[in-house]
């Protein structure tokens, strides 16, 4: 049995704690999927680059959807296609591998590389897709029975899976992975993960964004709470617009950046009407507009 786990430490643009570093490590070691849930906006697809960064690996993403099947992450054969050439084409249709399209796991299987695969949004799909995956990921093949092929995996890719936890997967899935919960940042790792993407930014505007991005978080009735993406997006525009850290104490400039429903932009005036005195420049402001 060897000793000791992999080599990845983080990336330059990723912000990974002692505890996320060891899963990835352990999972990598392991050589078990890495299923990384966690709220909108922690951070969970970046995780993928930064271990395929950190790693020197190349990235392949399998974007999940409602309607996603997992035979399509192995391969499709076009069909289609097919019976056009044999209408209207001009060349021989018998050789049925050249209408096979390997998927995104068929395409980490057969890389001359060891990758990282993401399977993103797993829980999107529906509840059968994870254990219609279970063999491929067990057994690192598959066959394909239009051609009589089995595709075989010449290096063992790093699967990282990512869910928002939408709907739960099931406890057979769930034993062959390594998990973790990727907690929404407290205000210093906030200010950690700002320094990596804007370190250049004004401390003043950072402490009052950051006071106001938490104050929004902690109002109940939003249906969809800011994220640490729409927080730095919000500090972009605010730097773009030459926003000073005075003006965000009395008001929240572009409030579009954060919140994204009518009712969440509702719920803030509501609150910013029952809030103390200090905040009589924020309700103001926002009724103004």
């Amino acid at each position: 049995m060897k000793k000791g786990f992999g080599e990845y430490r983080g990336s330059s643009n990723y912000i990974v704690s002692d505890e996320l570093r060891n899963a990835v490590n352990i999972a990598i070691a392991l050589q078990k999927p890495l299923l990384i849930k966690g709220e909108p906006g922690t951070g969970k697809t970046m995780l993928a680059q930064s271990i395929a960064d950190g790693l020197g690996k190349r990235l392949i993403v399998w974007n999940i959807k409602s309607t996603t099947k997992a035979q399509e992450g192995l391969y499709v054969y076009d069909t289609v296609q097919r019976l056009y050439d044999s209408q209207f084409g001009d060349h021989d249709v018998s050789n049925i591998s050249q209408y096979i399209k390997l998927g995104k796991l068929g395409e980490a299987f057969v890389s001359d590389e060891q990758v990282v695969l993401l399977i993103d949004e797993i829980d999107k799909a529906d509840l059968e897709f994870p254990n219609d995956l279970l063999w491929e990921l067990d057994q690192m093949n598959f066959y394909i029975p239009e051609t009589k092929e089995t595709i075989v995996a010449k290096h063992r890719p790093i699967v990282i899976i990512t869910s928002n936890a939408e709907k739960e997967l099931p406890d057979a899935f769930l034993r062959r992975c390594i998990f973790h919960y990727i907690a929404f940042p407290d205000p210093e790792g906030m200010k950690e993960i700002i320094k990596v993407h804007y370190p250049d930014l004004d401390k003043k505007l950072m402490e009052q964004c950051l006071e106001a991005f938490y104050w929004l978080r902690t109002i109940p009735e939003l249906q969809k709470k800011p994220s640490t993406s729409e927080l730095l997006d919000w500090l972009q525009a605010l730097v773009i617009g030459g926003i000073s850290p005075k003006r965000i104490t009395e008001e929240l400039p572009f409030l579009g950046v954060l919140l994204k429903k009518n009712q969440d932009l509702d719920a803030l005036l509501w609150h910013l009407n029952n809030r103390p005195q200090s905040r009589i420049a924020h309700r103001q402001s926002f009724q103004s507009r």
